[in-house]
């Protein structure tokens, strides 16, 4: 009976930093979200890090593990994509994922089985922890650009970019103009298929650090 009012618990703080981001979650805001007192939920959580480390295991749950058995760069394209949706669901974990120094068992279980997806695919133990930093970094810094850009989707860039094209008619900005006519105007825009098209230049080059496949870092 603990377990699950624990997780009704977490499930309702990781609904309210959703609606209304990770600095409105406190023991307080939660109880009232709650409909209860803040006394009855030290019971279950008893801080705003046991709080923090719980919802951070939740999102990693929602994520599915890659696999060691099947193939590396299928497995890490999905895994990446899976991360994204994930950061785009909850915005406010963005820079929270990687903080936590308690993790939970499905973060464990998700950095765990990326790691064993690397290794199987022939990287070395350190080729492993570069692979893993560098596609971090790549999937946790788009997603960050992302959230922050004043558009979001297909065919919205337009509704920004043209007043602000409109502006450099004095010609003193050339190949912002060409990069927003030629590019980001066109029809079906969407900043978010630079993501695959990085990704996939990101896990080609790894690819030539498996041995028999390039030079081994």
């Amino acid at each position: 009976m603990l377990a699950l009012r624990r997780e009704k618990v977490l499930e309702c703080a990781l609904d309210l930093a959703d609606e209304s981001g990770i600095a409105a979650l406190t023991i307080r805001s939660l109880a009232e979200s709650m409909g209860t007192k803040p006394m009855s939920l030290y019971y279950y959580v008893a801080t705003k890090d046991e709080i923090l480390d719980g919802i951070v295991d939740l999102v990693f749950s929602e994520i599915e593990l890659p696999s060691p058995g099947g193939d590396w760069r299928d497995e890490m394209h999905r895994r990446a994509h899976a991360m994204r949706a994930a950061l785009k669901r909850h915005p406010w974990t963005v820079g929270l994922l990687e903080t936590r120094t308690s993790p939970g068992a499905a973060t464990l279980r998700h950095h765990d089985a990326t790691l064993g997806t690397l290794r199987a695919a022939g990287f070395s133990v350190a080729m492993t922890a570069h692979a893993y930093a560098l596609l971090d970094s790549y999937i946790y810094g788009f997603a960050l650009q992302e959230a922050a850009l004043p558009f979001d989707g297909r065919n919205t860039a337009a509704e920004i970019t043209t007043p602000i094209v409109e502006r450099f008619s004095t010609g003193e900005y050339p190949h912002m103009v060409e990069i927003a006519v030629e590019h980001v105007l066109k029809p079906g825009y969407d900043f978010g298929d630079e993501f695959g098209f990085g990704l996939d230049l990101i896990i080609d080059g790894l690819s030539r650090s498996i041995p028999g496949l390039g030079s081994d870092g």
